[in-house]
């Protein structure tokens, strides 16, 4: 066997390295791998961003479906009643802000009125409605207590005809559909909603 041939088949010494080509293809796994982790980490942090604000949203669906069907069920609202005002009930048409609810106990309603802290003060951005959260010591009920205002929510309540499978109208039964939105700067506008069915009877 000649020299050239015999150094072919011995095995590579360990001093030898990676190539210039290894070098650069584990740089460029790596370097995908680094943008991927970065990318799962800005859309966490842009999640938690509005994790406050999705919660207020969906607390305040809950509450204003709520609201309405114990407004039927104590029969402080006559079935009727329970329509937009386009149709010949109280709920106001369209996006309307949050503002508290006036002596109907309904939000949503013609009649609503600005809120109030707890203090008495009127909420700020025209009394839409606001939350107090607790400061920086994490503590509810202390002097740095943050006052939150829900100018930047809007709430929509829509009640419509449900419709029997023979095409007419049940007299009996509405369906209802709540939609809260909320926009923040650097975050695309959201909304989260409820529907349910409510009948005249209880």
């Amino acid at each position: 066997m000649t020299q050239k041939r015999i150094q072919k088949l011995l095995p590579r010494k360990a001093d030898e390295g990676f190539t210039l080509i290894e070098v650069m293809i584990a740089i460029v796994v790596m370097a995908v791998g680094l943008l991927a982790v970065i990318a799962s980490f800005a859309t966490a942090i842009s999640a938690t961003q509005s994790a406050e604000e999705d919660l207020i949203a969906r607390q305040k669906v809950l509450e204003a479906m709520e609201s309405i069907y114990t407004a039927r069920n104590a029969q402080q609202i006559p079935f009727a009643s329970v329509a937009n005002v386009s149709a010949g009930g109280i709920f106001v048409d369209g996006p309307q802000r949050m503002k508290c609810a006036g002596p109907d106990g309904l939000v949503g309603t013609a009649d609503d009125v600005n809120c109030t802290t707890q203090a008495g003060a009127t909420c700020p951005d025209g009394g839409a409605e606001c939350m107090v959260l607790p400061g920086p010591d994490g503590i509810l009920g202390t002097s740095d207590d943050v006052t939150m205002s829900l100018g930047n929510f809007t709430r929509t309540i829509s009640v419509t005809p449900v419709l029997l499978n023979t095409g007419v109208v049940n007299n009996n039964m509405m369906a209802i559909s709540i939609t809260v939105s909320y926009t923040k700067a650097g975050l695309p506008a959201r909304s989260f909603s409820a529907n349910g069915l409510i009948s005249a009877y209880h």
